[in-house]
């Protein structure tokens, strides 16, 4: 069944009695009997459904759904328990009632900003080569900090999606938010326009973040080395310049021809 909303598992405390002999069947010396509880919602609170289940050594023998609002036995074991519940009109009330636990737990955790909480993820992209031997390239696309865990992401290859070479690794991080990890390995050609589009309900438009390969590392160190053997360059210029103008201005300046230079005598 679909639901609108969030669907939580609470517990809605121990209500479940199992009648002495069950079905006449005797007990055997060491068994294990267990009790779910899952609260449905659908648009918040206006409609809650409460799912209980009874299982007795990793088998459920009875259930009880709001919707019904009776027990209902799943297996030959579980009918006599069914019908002494159903027959009991107050035990029965009690499980009715417990829907309005369901609304309870919902509120208070949607105080506590747990139902409800919105976070934006933060979005990356990073290049990377793995196995040294291969032509292709592993893009990464990482989000961080986000909530709620449900999360859409596509790689596009030049506005056009690309579904081969896709993986994923999803984490949950100790403040309830999420982390997203989505590798595509493809092979990049120079001009090629890589992009990494997210949707989230925390989000009013989805996040686009583009990679190119002229903006990789090794691109990046190409283009480093050239400006530091201009700057060399230039400097070695600078310095050839400043030589020349020091020596041309320790020549000594000679005299127009005809000129006649009188020396002072000492005194």
């Amino acid at each position: 069944m679909a639901l609108v909303g969030v669907a939580l598992v609470l517990l809605v405390g121990t209500l479940a009695r199992i009648p002495g002999s069950g079905g006449g069947k005797e007990s055997p010396a060491h068994f294990l009997v267990q009790e779910k509880s899952e609260c449905r919602f659908r648009n918040g609170t206006q409609q809650v459904r409460l799912l209980w289940r009874l299982i007795y050594d990793q088998q459920e023998i009875v259930h009880f759904d709001s919707d019904r609002g009776e027990f209902e036995a799943v297996t030959e074991f579980g009918e006599a328990i069914a019908d002494a519940w159903n027959r009991d009109e107050e035990y029965l009330q009690d499980f009715k009632a417990a829907v309005g636990r369901c609304r309870y737990n919902y509120e208070a955790l949607q105080s506590n900003s747990v139902v409800g909480r919105r976070a934006k993820p933060t979005v990356t992209i990073s290049p990377a080569n793995m196995d040294p031997t291969s032509s292709n390239t592993i893009l990464l696309c990482t989000m961080t900090g986000f909530y709620p865990m449900e999360i859409q992401v596509q790689w596009l290859k030049n506005g056009w999606p690309e579904k081969g070479g896709v993986t994923f690794r999803k984490h949950q991080n100790g403040d309830w938010t999420y982390q997203l990890l989505v590798m595509l390995e493809t092979q990049t050609q120079r001009g090629d326009v890589y992009t990494c589009k997210v949707e989230h309900a925390s989000l009013e438009a989805p996040i686009t973040v583009q990679w190119e390969p002229h903006s990789s590392r090794s691109a990046r160190a190409k283009i480093w080395t050239g400006i530091m053997g201009a700057v060399i360059g230039v400097a070695f210029l600078a310095v050839g310049i400043f030589s020349y103008l020091k020596a041309k201005k320790a020549i000594p300046i000679q005299p127009p021809a005809g000129w006649i230079y009188v020396y002072p005598r000492h005194v």
